[in-house]
């Protein structure tokens, strides 16, 4: 739905339907940063942005100051840009612009950056704004969104890419959209358009190898493959830093979770929809649920519970990373 309403607000831009006020606000600031950089970029030529375009740090300034700015008149342009960066900094005196957002300069284009909160919606601030101007709120994406977004982002470049490879990717580098976004745009330009990406083109151009990864490991685990579960959590002790167990033990309990729910589906028809997965990946769980039933998944997600709190040193000494994931992996398979 972001990338939509990107999208859309960016189209506006290009088509010179500027608003004179944009709120960009919420807990995810990648697309915080696409949009105001896309105005930076974009509104004013480069001739024009010596006298008229403003970039302002929430830290530094005050909201007068933010005021005094907006009122003033374009020099040889249309208009002037006026971005503040960091405005959540300013978050104890935000509400004095209000008076202003109701009635902005209309040669204006002020942009407010409020990175990991949200203006509060009762107050004038936001329905000046909502009235005068451009709301977006940007929310973090959940850990199981990541791969479709990974789709949805190279279809926009005329890229595809397999569901395992978009998983991998997933896996390894977070909901950090930002390096993501990195990543997908030195994938588009090394591997042509008729190419799918797939893992082997992952490893290759990313560095993350195709065999050792958390996504095989949940595959193995899956299908009870103890010697290759425990070949994978070998590589992952030799490598801690490319594979922190702290994530290995947030996605297994995540599988385990969602196994869970899975056994508990009268209608399996409908897992992909309420699991929050790829229909490609409904098998992966099938196969899980014979090897593993009800109880004894409850079980295990009990003792990944433990294995976290121990990770954190919480009630014990810290163990180190090749200890815990052999401590993992026994809890699973015995």
């Amino acid at each position: 739905m972001a990338l939509e309403q990107v999208n859309s607000i960016i189209k506006s831009i290009d088509s010179g339907q500027i608003a004179p006020i944009y709120a960009l606000m919420g807990e995810e600031p990648y697309y915080i940063d696409v949009i105001s950089q896309y105005i930076e970029d974009r509104v004013l030529s480069e001739a024009e942005k010596g006298f008229n375009q403003i970039v302002l740090y929430g830290r530094d300034t005050k909201v007068e100051e933010v005021i005094e700015h907006a009122k003033r008149f374009p020099m040889m342009s249309q208009r002037q840009v006026i971005i503040i960066k960091e405005a959540q900094d300013l978050s104890r005196t935000i509400e004095q612009l209000a008076d202003y957002a109701a009635a902005p300069q209309p040669t204006t284009v002020l942009v407010l950056c409020y990175k990991y909160k949200k203006l509060d919606a009762r107050k004038k601030l936001l329905k000046a704004i909502k009235a005068k101007g451009v709301v977006f709120e940007s929310n973090k994406l959940y850990d199981n969104q990541i791969p479709e977004w990974i789709k949805k982002v190279l279809l926009g470049r005329g890229r595809h890419i397999a569901p395992k490879a978009a998983q991998m990717l997933a896996d390894f580098l977070g909901n950090d959209l930002s390096k993501i976004s990195k990543e997908l745009e030195k994938l588009s330009i090394v591997i042509s358009q008729s190419q799918e990406i797939d893992a082997a083109l992952i490893e290759e151009h990313v560095g993350i190898s195709k065999d050792y990864n958390n996504f095989e490991l949940q595959s193995a685990i899956a299908k009870g493959d103890k010697v290759r579960a425990f070949a994978i959590a070998q590589y992952f002790a030799n490598n801690p830093k490319n594979h922190p167990v702290v994530m290995t033990i947030a996605l297994l309990y995540n599988f385990y979770s969602k196994l869970l729910l899975y056994h508990s589906l009268s209608d399996k028809s409908i897992a992909p929809k309420v699991l929050g997965i790829n229909p490609y990946f409904v098998k992966e769980y099938q196969t899980a649920a014979q090897i593993y039933p009800m109880k004894r998944v409850s079980a295990i997600i009990a003792s990944i519970r433990q294995i976290d709190m121990k990770s954190k040193g919480l009630g014990t000494v810290p163990l180190a990373p090749k200890d815990l994931l052999q401590e993992l992996l026994l809890a699973i398979f015995n």
